[in-house]
């Protein structure tokens, strides 16, 4: 008997936490049990080619919005190819319309809810000899829920993770009820024994893991389970991992605050889903946030220069029209968190949201992943700018390679949404969005629409290029907009020589001559408005741990 689970991951990861915990859980069918990883972005040919060579007794797929498209192609090839295998389906994507999910596509049977219980007991029955169960749709809740802490740690039978980024599950469910996220209809928590959690840790910093994602909803809603956690991985930091958590920035208090100030820098990251600052918008979808109090330890955290911090916005939400999402916006940006993800509201089977679609008069897309289209309050054209604008945003925002140039260019207009709104319809009117342009060609973008908003501040903006430009990596060519250094190069030389000797400003080159700190570092002259020549160094040995930008120096150039 041969039980394959097949795991399409929205990218690659070490392993999709979902499919082995079912295996971890299936008791004695686990030797029967088998996992298949791949990505969507795996040619299907290659996936449905490996699959069927496998030849499995049971196929089970696990289906969420991400890759449900995906899986439904295989699903109807795969039942052709082998019609003796018993397809099961099981996830997000399919618990909450079984009824539709059997009459649309040639499976056997779905698996609602958490699926750790109700896998073993099917895996067990096929392990046994016997066939399909009469019943097609298997509800986990008529065969018990495994509490979190008796899910085995299947980590430890993990190989070659060490260069991976890591998932992991400290506590399940959430307390809040978000009309657009699947915990308005599920409740209870349930949360892994702290010394399992530090153990489990553990295993994580003795082999240096680069990252590790705890996919908790919402991390610390219970203080103790995450103080506890908190103030351990403080205390056995290794320099190396980095962990990431989804939190609720208003539950944060002074003990916790305390806590997280001590972080190594870069040992932590920080998801904070604002989604929206329009109160009747956060009272409609049943959000509970205290958006000044947010605001206030946003920007308290980002004081420290330590922590990461990711903040969410979701444009299509109720009561949020263009104009009441662009304040929304221009608030968490002016919190400067190092990404700010502008996300679209996906109309989740199942959630409150789906029930009142039609009364906020929202179109989405008939396949997942259900994105908004339109709503009572968006046009269809409003959604479509928005959209460009997010693309320039991680173009050029969250990429964290064009801070001094933004901050340049935005005073220029009334505010953040406003200047990105522009810059998106600049990349538009030139066809832009559709070129992918280069890193450099980005830059020279930049500097063409900053030409169309303030000509005559021209000579300035090319620094700010040049110094983001060089702030991420020694470029081996000179970029096009930078000033002719060779009236300098004698001075910068003699500098160098200097520097070399004494390591005044760069000791931790002590084992570079000139020639070689000519190398190892860049070297920048420009003008101050007194009329001052400087030389800003830039240190490529010393790199912000948030941005990885490197430090950069200034000095008189004589």
């Amino acid at each position: 008997m041969k039980i394959l689970l097949a795991a399409i991951n929205a990218k690659y990861i070490h392993s999709n936490p979902a499919v082995h915990s079912l295996k971890a859980c299936a008791g004695a069918a686990a030797e029967s049990v088998e996992i298949a990883e791949y990505t969507i972005n795996h040619p299907i040919s290659e996936v449905r080619g490996d699959l069927y060579r496998r030849h499995p007794d049971v196929l089970a797929f696990s289906c969420y919005i991400w890759n449900m498209p995906y899986v439904e192609e295989l699903i109807f090839d795969l039942k052709r190819m082998l019609p003796e295998t018993d397809i099961w389906l099981g996830g997000p994507e399919v618990s909450y319309d079984a009824e539709k999910v059997l009459e649309r596509l040639p499976v056997t049977g779905v698996m609602t809810g958490p699926g750790e219980a109700v896998f073993a007991w099917l895996s067990n029955r096929y392990r046994a000899g016997r066939s399909a169960p009469p019943v097609r749709i298997l509800r986990s809740g008529e065969y018990g829920v495994i509490p979190l802490s008796e899910i085995p740690f299947w980590y430890s039978d993990a190989d070659g993770f060490e260069n991976r980024i890591i998932y992991y599950e400290s506590s399940r469910g959430c307390p809040f009820s978000c009309s657009y996220c699947l915990s308005s209809i599920e409740r209870g928590m349930d949360f892994r024994s702290l010394a399992q959690v530090e153990k489990e840790l553990s295993f994580f910093l003795d082999r240096k893991a680069p990252q590790v994602k705890f996919i908790d909803r919402t991390f610390n809603c219970r203080k103790d389970h995450a103080l506890a956690i908190w103030r351990f991985l403080r205390d056995h930091d290794n320099g190396v991992t980095n962990f990431h958590f989804e939190i609720a920035a208003d539950l944060l208090d002074s003990e916790m605050m305390a806590v997280l100030k001590e972080m190594r820098p870069g040992a932590v990251q920080l998801e904070i889903g604002v989604q929206s600052t329009n109160p009747r918008t956060l009272k409609e979808i049943r959000r509970q946030m205290d958006f000044s109090k947010v605001a206030a330890l946003v920007r308290e955290i980002n004081s420290w220069g330590n922590i990461h911090q990711h903040l969410d916005l979701i444009a299509g939400l109720p009561y949020e029209d263009y104009q009441s999402f662009g304040r929304s916006f221009d608030e968490v940006y002016a919190l400067r968190p190092e990404q700010l993800q502008l996300g679209f509201l996906k109309v989740l089977k199942g959630s409150y949201m789906e029930e009142k679609a039609a009364e906020y008069g929202i179109l989405a897309t008939r396949k997942p992943p259900y994105e908004v289209l339109m709503t009572n309050w968006l046009s269809c054209e409003e959604v479509l700018r928005l959209k460009e604008i997010e693309e320039v945003l991680e173009l050029y925002y969250n990429s964290g390679q064009f801070s001094y140039s933004l901050e340049e260019l935005e005073g220029q207009f009334a505010g953040p949404f406003a200047m990105y709104e522009a810059l998106a319809g600049y990349y538009r009117e030139h066809g832009l969005f559709v070129l992918q342009p280069s890193r450099i060609r980005k830059y020279e973008i930049l500097l063409e629409f900053f030409r169309t908003a303030a000509p005559e501040r021209e000579e300035g903006f090319r620094m700010r290029l040049l110094v983001d430009c060089y702030a991420r990596e020694n470029l081996k060519s000179r970029p096009s907009f930078g000033r002719d250094l060779s009236p300098y190069r004698d001075r910068i030389r003699r500098f160098l020589a200097r520097e070399a000797e004494t390591h005044k400003l760069l000791p931790h080159y002590e084992d570079c001559g000139a020639k070689e700190l000519a190398r190892a570092v860049h070297t920048e002259v420009f003008h101050t408005e007194t009329g001052e020549t400087r030389l800003l160094i830039f240190d490529y040995r010393r790199r912000s741990p948030l941005t990885n930008n490197a430090k950069i120096l200034s000095c008189p150039l004589d």
